[in-house]
């Protein structure tokens, strides 16, 4: 086969990772934010994780069914309306006058990262193939992620001299260039099909991936159990229907035969879990940084460099390794890298930890995800016919989206009960527990910022108040690394038990490629100029 290029290839890729760049940036503002968002709404660790979580909700609930829109109506066109929905998400969300209208517009700014960021995928997939389409993902691995790490340091910036909001202005100007690029540079009607979209399949993928991250985010809520057992039991019902609906429908939107395949789906779970601790570290990492070192905001977005630089550096690298070594090799070299990184956290991190050791454990989780990205990606995208992109590229999202969702929630679940936890035991304690009301204990449970808020109030008691609530912050903190390493040890046996090595991995893509060569339902047409 003749590997396939797009015309003028570098302005192409240039646009598709400036539109990926508007998706990633989005993605990692509001992290550094929270504390400042917590403070100016009273809002509850639980609404802050929403806070947190809800773009990456939105994405990951819409991005397959959009991703199936993309390869049937245009991917272009699904592009173009993503990156321009962009801007009034970001608009509601900065001045939003209440913590429920800003998860709102967390949740509208992740569906117009679900109408974008996997067509850019998507179009990598179509226009290049063989050893251009490994590089090309690579660097739009490497330099999204990277991008996505800058983003809590142009926050912190804008943090120390703006508004809480300001932080969902900063990828306007981006958004604006990605939009004058894409129009002009990326090309229409790449390889698409002509078969209908399973509609139902699509609302079906929305409500269970919906309903699972919520359920997650309320389970550790206090009096939210029914609530959260409700919304699993929907996620139950919704994936048995989605699972029935893909085996029965003429055109299914997730096609469950190549979804089975060994390279595509242990690739697809193996991206999950390494992109979800790069979320969570994030997530975890960024109120440790402020609440317990007292670093400023910005501080705390310049700590996260160590992750980008290590993820531009590694993303090229790890293309030439894909193609010497094979996609096994340095999935469990990034998920090494990985776990490092989270042993370091659990061990280093503590209220006398000196920046050295924080810019240690981030570099260790950028080199992990810059080493495993582009494997996981590469493989999704090389198991797959080329008419089914969106597929691909749709999983590929879930990985970062839907990863990111499941790591935030389930650390940000067991850092709100862990602090919650020794704050009950510090409080059970104190020599004045008689003294303490029910209100002031509420507040003091609520979260870190509820409580430095309250020491503010009880002026006489705020060392204590404070000591209480930075020790248990890191109890919490203690328990979410240990869930992430012992994610990353599931990983890990997963892809060394069940991907192939280089030679059966080259092997079942040949034999993937051939019978969809087969079966492939009609010609399809050449790449169109823009």
């Amino acid at each position: 086969m003749t590997p396939r290029a797009p015309n003028r290839p570098g302005l192409v890729l240039a646009a598709l990772i400036l539109v990926a760049a508007v998706a990633n940036l989005n993605l990692a503002v509001a992290n550094v934010a929270l504390p400042d968002i917590g403070a100016a709404f009273g809002s509850s660790q639980t609404t802050l994780d929403l806070v947190a979580v809800g773009y990456s909700l939105g994405l990951a609930a819409s991005v397959l069914y959009l991703g199936g829109l993309g390869d049937r109506y245009g991917r272009k066109l699904m592009l173009i309306l993503g990156v321009a929905l962009s801007v009034p998400a970001c608009l509601l969300a900065a001045y939003a006058p209440s913590d429920g209208v800003l998860v709102l517009a967390r949740v509208l700014g992740g569906l117009s990262a679900g109408m974008a960021y996997p067509t850019t995928l998507a179009l990598i997939t179509a226009l290049w193939s063989g050893a251009a389409r490994t590089k090309a993902i690579a660097l739009w691995s490497g330099v999204g992620g990277a991008i996505a790490s800058l983003g809590p340091l142009l926050s912190g910036w804008l943090l120390e001299h703006f508004w809480w909001g300001s932080v969902f202005l900063v990828t306007l100007p981006l958004a604006a260039v990605a939009l004058v690029l894409a129009l002009l540079f990326v090309p229409s009607h790449v390889n698409e099909t002509t078969d209908p979209v399973d509609n139902l399949g699509g609302v079906l993928s929305i409500v269970l991936v919906a309903s699972l991250v919520l359920a997650i985010n309320f389970a550790p809520v206090p009096g939210k159990g029914a609530l959260a057992v409700g919304l699993a039991v929907i996620a139950l019902a919704a994936g048995a229907a989605f699972f029935l609906r893909q085996k029965r429908a003429p055109n299914p939107l997730y096609d469950l035969s190549v979804a089975g395949r060994r390279v595509f789906w242990v690739a697809a779970v193996a991206g999950i879990i390494v992109f979800g601790t790069l979320m969570g570290a994030m997530f975890v990492g960024q109120q440790f940084l402020q609440n317990v070192l007292g670093y400023s905001t910005f501080e705390a977005g310049l700590s996260i460099l160590p992750a980008a630089a290590l993820m531009v550096l590694v993303a090229p690298r790890s293309a030439t390794l894909v193609e010497s070594h094979g996609s096994r090799v340095v999935l469990l070299l990034g998920y090494a890298c990985c776990l490092l990184g989270f042993v370091a956290m659990l061990l280093l991190w503590d209220e006398d930890a000196s920046y050295w050791v924080i810019g240690l454990a981030y570099a260790l989780v950028g080199a992990g995800v810059g080493f495993a990205g582009t494997p996981a990606s590469h493989a999704l995208t090389g198991s797959v016919p080329v008419h089914r992109a969106g597929m691909a590229s749709g999983t590929a999202d879930l990985q970062r989206d839907l990863g990111g969702a499941i790591m935030q929630s389930i650390l940000g679940a067991l850092l709100t009960a862990g602090y919650a936890s020794a704050v009950s035991a510090a409080i059970a304690a104190a020599p004045n527990r008689q003294d303490i009301t029910d209100s002031v204990q509420a507040q003091l449970l609520k979260s870190f910022a509820s409580a430095e808020a309250t020491a503010q109030q009880y002026p006489q008691y705020a060392d204590a108040i404070t000591s209480a609530a930075t020790q248990s912050f890191l109890d919490g903190a203690d328990w979410a690394y240990i869930a992430g390493i012992v994610a990353i040890l599931i990983g890990s046996a997963l892809v060394y038990l069940a991907f192939p090595a280089k030679e059966d991995e080259v092997r079942l893509l040949a034999e993937y490629h051939a019978t969809d060569a087969r079966v492939l339902p009609h010609p399809v047409p050449p790449p169109d100029d823009p």
